[in-house]
């Protein structure tokens, strides 16, 4: 498909070459940042006017945090919102934002907590735009309490690519349920979203009061989970993948709630809301090829698994510490060496334990590597046609993309996944098949019958909504 002319767009493209955060399958596009909503709105326009929307797709890009091709579109634009960064209102009384679909969960923390406020779900990196974690519907460690991001978004503007409209559409789950929640997980594939009014969450302090607990194998690990559930708000565990027989699925469990005023001391009482967002070191641009694996890898879970305390009860953690661990090392992607990784994460409902165990066995008997092996459970799902959680156990893990063998075992997950009704996440997803995940997602049809009529040019799309027949 021919390249859209950077020099006729309305809104100045550079040519570049994007991958996700997983740092595999690059395509080049031209990138173009609207300065406003109608910049915005005029480059869709454009791209939906023949002959223009004979030969130009164009998909919404935020910071980039997919670990797939979600926001990447060969030979077309990728919309930037960069420059669509802006916290429009924020009431410190009631906690109701509203912000450009630029403006990331670290902007929303770093307005929000001097007056006690929070996002109200937080996935693994704060470096997530408004407008991604709708379109990616982002869940975190509270999902079994909170739900997945949209459900605490009342309402978004929303652009869609046609010759005639040029203002955006308000959304809400009231007014248009279909759309918000085709739009909620849709990847960006319904329309360019603008911006969001969010209900954040009330909290007393910037700390999160947490407890540790180690666990001897899967059983207990699941077991654990299930009772921290019941007593936790946040709760999470990484586990180690590569362990076997009596060690199978080993993991570190760490619990918690935000501290309340009784629950802090000295400094502590006087800054409650201290938030340092910064990053405490980079990762270098070049890594040996090959630094991440089985070997390498092995070591440094049973280090970290050591080095864990058996049982730790009401440590006071920061954000960074409890949320984003990895967000302390800028570019840590760049671990992974040129070769890149690829994230796998499912879901498969609560009564699929079996499977659960099954998929570490298998994980462990390959011998792949995966540091960050995160077990977790989810509460129940929300509406969104392919809105990832449902209620059931999670597992995420991180592959160096050329490991030996890592395409039959993920293919092994794959029909594990199907046969125990669980699917995959689009925002992690990098090679599943077409077939197979319209055995996961039953609301691919009304997905698609519902983009045939937002967009009949079809120009929205992604590298990823084509793979998928999205």
């Amino acid at each position: 498909m021919p390249r859209t002319s950077a020099t006729s767009s309305p809104v100045p493209t550079v040519p570049v070459r994007l991958t996700g955060w997983g740092r595999i399958a690059p395509t080049k596009a031209d990138l173009a940042a609207p300065a406003s909503q109608a910049e915005a709105a005029e480059l869709l326009r454009y791209l939906a006017t023949p002959p223009t929307s004979k030969s130009g797709t164009a998909i919404a890009r935020g910071l980039g945090r997919s670990y797939n091709n979600a926001a990447q579109s060969a030979d077309g634009i990728v919309i930037s919102t960069s420059k669509l960064n802006k916290i429009l209102s924020l009431d410190p009384a009631t906690g109701v934002v509203e912000a450009e679909a630029g403006v990331s969960l670290e902007q929303l923390m770093v307005a929000g907590l001097p007056h006690g406020w929070f996002v109200p779900v937080s996935p693994g990196t704060r470096q997530v735009t408004v407008g991604g974690a709708i379109a990616a519907d982002v869940h975190g460690k509270n999902h079994h309490v909170a739900g997945s991001f949209a459900s605490h978004v009342s309402s978004f503007d929303i652009l869609f690519p046609s010759a005639e409209q040029a203002e955006p559409h308000t959304v809400t789950r009231e007014t248009d349920p279909e759309l918000f929640w085709a739009t909620a997980g849709g990847m960006g594939l319904t329309g360019f979203i603008t911006r969001a009014t969010i209900q954040l969450k009330r909290v007393e302090s910037s700390l999160v009061a947490v407890d540790t607990v180690k666990t001897k194998d899967i059983d207990e690990t699941m077991a654990v989970l299930a009772e921290h559930d019941q007593r936790y708000g946040y709760t999470v565990a990484w586990s180690d993948d590569l362990a076997r027989g009596r060690h199978l699925g080993r993991s570190i469990i760490t619990s918690g709630d935000f501290a309340t005023r009784a629950d802090l001391a000295g400094g502590q009482l006087s800054h409650p809301f201290a938030f340092d967002p910064r990053a405490k070191v980079t990762a270098p641009n070049v890594f040996p090829p090959g630094l991440m694996n089985r070997y390498s890898i092995r070591l440094a879970n049973t280090a970290w698994y050591l080095k864990a305390p058996r049982h730790r009860e009401h440590e006071l953690q920061t954000i960074s510490q409890f949320f984003h661990p990895l967000d302390g090392i800028r570019n840590w992607n760049r671990a992974y060496g040129p070769g890149g990784f690829r994230q796998y994460q499912y879901v498969m409902p609560f009564g699929a334990e079996a499977a659960v165990r099954e998929s570490f066995e298998l994980v462990s008997a390959h011998q792949a590597p995966s540091f960050v092996t995160v077990l977790k459970r989810f509460g129940r799902a929300d509406p969104g046609l392919l809105s990832f959680p449902a209620e059931g156990w999670t597992l995420a893990l991180d592959f160096p993309a050329r490991t030996r063998g890592l395409g039959p075992l993920l293919d092994e997950l794959d029909r594990l996944v199907v046969a125990n009704g669980g699917r995959v996440y689009l925002a992690k997803d990098s090679r599943v098949s077409a077939a197979t995940l319209r055995e996961m997602y039953p609301g691919i049809p009304e997905f698609r019958r519902l983009r045939s009529v937002l967009d009949p040019a079809g120009v929205l799309a992604s590298d990823l909504s084509r793979r998928l027949n999205l």
